[in-house]
């Protein structure tokens, strides 16, 4: 089990960062905002919180977030049973560098033209923005 966390923009861009090349699955991809884990006897909000805190440096009780909704590896194609959130910041957060090199704020339009000419990125990436973004 999962949580991913997308952090959009009051101009409707993702902050779409870059994993860092030590990363042993899809090293210098592209990647959601936050993603992580559910460890044993936690929650997929509990993952959330934690999660955020540790790859963007934010506090989820102090900005609007939402929760997108679950996905299955069954029905929906992705590799983990997983939650999907969203955050609203328009400032960029101030990512662990252990976890990404860099960041890109885009449309999720601009995002899927990317991963469409070739840009390399984690495989459920554009899973969720189509999902989430009504990207066809």
């Amino acid at each position: 089990r999962v949580i991913n966390v997308f952090v959009i923009n009051n101009e409707g861009k993702l902050w779409i960062p870059r994993r860092a090349p030590r990363k042993r699955l899809y090293p210098n991809g592209l990647d959601m905002s936050v993603g992580g884990h559910v460890e044993a006897g936690e929650g997929y909000e509990a993952t959330f919180r934690r999660e955020t805190q540790e790859e963007i440096r934010v506090d989820i009780d102090t900005i609007p977030w939402k929760d997108l909704g679950p996905l299955s590896p069954y029905v929906d194609g992705v590799n983990a049973f997983m939650h999907v959130y969203e955050i609203t910041m328009n400032e960029a957060p101030r990512y662990n560098p252990d976890d990404f090199t860099e960041f890109f704020w885009l449309t999720p339009k601009e995002l899927i033209t990317r991963i469409d000419a070739g840009e390399y990125a984690k495989s459920d990436l554009p899973i969720l923005v189509k999902r989430f973004y009504s990207i066809a």
